[in-house]
């Protein structure tokens, strides 16, 4: 991620939580935030038609390894996904998002095909106008049609969201973060190529596919970089990664130390490289 990406990057964490006070683990929370923002702006520039920087020529290896594949929606959605019938009442839809805890469900048609989508805000606009004065002025109905509208319907297909916001199976799961992103939405319905819903994919779910953890980094650097990518044995290089910056240290052959270095800044994720290595 460039200086710029990760200042915009920051800025954005912090205006999610605005004046709340941080959690013992929240300097590692706003860091994967912002690891995540960063690989939605990757996304964005690539959509944008800027072109991504050159990839630098990778060590010579023995033993080829397969080209990473990116992962999609379909081995990161959940199934089966909790939806309901547009002719569900207002109640039965309060208690199925109370029941799966769900900020919002889609709503399919007899054929299972996703038409919308009912949320908390939706509901709430109905249960506020229900608790509201009985006989608000024509003043206030103006000022706010888009609640009292929601607070006519009685059943998800009149209370629901829609068109509904969905994606593919196929879709790259950096793709569906972007879209998630610039449409401030929690969760995404899954369509087949008939927009029958197939499955749910959450924020957390993207987060979790785009940002691996520490010990999934440091597997890659020790198995790929080092063992298979420079032939070094593992017990000669200590490796460390702590929410995503790695520090290497042991005694390798000094004209290997650049290239090492260079090719585990390279790795997805890694945030920055502290050399501790000495050279033999």
């Amino acid at each position: 991620m460039s200086g710029f990406e990760r200042h915009s990057a920051g800025k954005e964490a912090r205006r999610v939580l605005p004046g709340r006070g941080w959690r013992p683990d929240e300097e590692h929370r706003q860091d994967t935030l912002r690891r995540y923002l960063g690989a939605v702006a990757a996304v964005s520039a690539g959509q944008a038609g800027e072109q991504p920087p050159r990839p630098k020529e990778p060590p010579p290896r023995r033993q080829d390894k397969p080209a990473s594949v990116a992962p999609h929606v379909r081995d990161v959605m959940s199934v089966p996904a909790v939806s309901v019938p547009d002719d569900t009442p207002f109640l039965e839809i309060v208690r199925t998002l109370s029941r799966e805890h769900l900020s919002a469900v889609p709503v399919v048609d007899a054929d299972d095909q996703v038409i919308g989508v009912v949320s908390e805000s939706d509901l709430l606009a109905k249960a506020a106008v229900l608790v509201a004065a009985p006989h608000p002025g024509p003043i206030r109905r103006l000022r706010e049609h888009r609640l009292y509208d929601k607070s006519d319907g009685e059943t998800a297909s009149t209370l629901m969201t829609s068109p509904a916001i969905t994606v593919r199976p196929g879709t790259p799961v950096a793709d569906a973060a972007w879209l998630a992103a610039r449409s401030h939405l929690k969760r995404l319905p899954v369509v087949d190529h008939q927009g029958r819903l197939v499955g749910v994919v959450s924020r957390i779910d993207l987060v979790r596919a785009l940002v691996r953890d520490d010990a999934r980094i440091r597997e890659e650097i020790e198995s790929r970089i080092i063992r298979h990518g420079f032939l070094l044995d593992p017990g000669a290089v200590e490796v460390t990664v702590e929410n995503g910056v790695v520090s290497v240290g042991g005694k390798v052959d000094g004209s290997l130390i650049p290239t090492l270095l260079e090719s585990i800044e390279e790795i997805d994720d890694v945030v920055t490289v502290s050399n501790h290595l000495t050279a033999i």
